[in-house]
């Protein structure tokens, strides 16, 4: 089945238009770009990709399952790393450096344009395996600091540059992404581990749930593990479906969803694309480098 968008509303459907978006797609290991129509235009073999940026000179930034590649639209690769760890997350920060999250070892990296690693900060011990759950994407705060969602210890966490928690909120389900606001609040897409509902919330500093979607509160829209954002210059937030764990088909791929939580956009085509995890919209205002790129 293939639908592109929607603009669902009680009682119909009216067309609207659809965005241009970047995608990794977790279970074929692919990235891919999309038109406003929904058709793929291009795509390239990532396994276990997670975590997609694309960049101001056009390139592409993302997650490998192990390790992290820039690859140019002609396909040649230009920035490359290699982890005996499992890599859910990477971004290009404004000095030109790669922040990378090492999932399995608990590191958080910054590589220079040659890939060597300039900063480093462990969360965990060294020698210490703390398993595949247990972080998933990252991100460097313009602070200094680094948010990171522990997916399996079902919390999400602010470290400062020397590894210290200053700031955490609970997120039952595993968080799987976070973005930190320019008004300080904090978007979360959580899964469903432990029986919990899927959903997406935002936190206030205090920890205050001030919005959420969850469960099956979308009307015709079930919620099935919640995985990548993006947060538009409107306040519209973009969300990920994961159809992982026995979902195939089962929802869209991608919606987009007001702060009084209507539906104005959904994508799905289910034959050639499995699993979104994570995604960037393309026709969004924004530099994925300077930090205004809220993904």
């Amino acid at each position: 089945m293939k639908l592109w968008c929607a603009l669902l509303v009680l009682g119909g459907a009216v067309a609207a238009p659809g965005h241009r978006f970047a995608c990794t797609d977790y279970t074929q290991g692919k990235v891919f770009l999309v038109d406003d129509r929904g058709k793929v235009e291009w795509s390239y073999d990532a396994p276990n990709a997670n975590d997609i940026w694309v960049l101001p000179n056009g390139n592409l930034l993302f997650n490998t399952g192990h390790g992290v590649k820039e690859v140019t639209r002609d396909k040649k690769v230009v920035f490359s790393y290699e982890s005996t760890s499992e890599v859910y997350a990477c971004q290009r920060l404004p000095n030109g450096n790669t922040f990378i999250g090492e999932c399995n070892a608990g590191r958080l990296l910054e590589l220079d344009a040659a890939g060597r690693i300039v900063r480093q900060i462990r969360l965990l011990p060294e020698g210490q395996d703390g398993g595949s759950a247990y972080m998933r994407n990252a991100r460097k705060l313009a602070n200094g600091n680094y948010l990171v969602a522990h997916y399996g210890l079902q919390v999400v966490r602010e470290y400062d540059p020397d590894g210290k928690v200053v700031w955490q909120v609970a997120a039952p389900g595993g968080p799987h992404s976070v973005v930190r606001l320019p008004d300080g609040n904090t978007l979360i897409a959580s899964a469903d581990r432990d029986g919990a509902p899927a959903r997406v919330f935002e936190v206030a500093p205090d920890g205050r749930t001030v919005w959420e979607v969850r469960g099956d509160e979308l009307p015709g829209i079930s919620l099935k593990f919640m995985t990548g954002l993006h947060r538009l210059p409107n306040g519209n937030t973009v969300m990920s479906n994961w159809l992982g764990h026995g979902q195939f088909g089962k929802a869209p791929h991608l919606i987009e969803v007001t702060r009084d939580q209507r539906v104005v956009w959904t994508f799905a085509d289910h034959e050639t694309i499995k699993t979104i995890s994570s995604v960037e919209i393309l026709d969004a205002a924004g530099n994925a480098i300077a930090g205004t790129v809220l993904h």
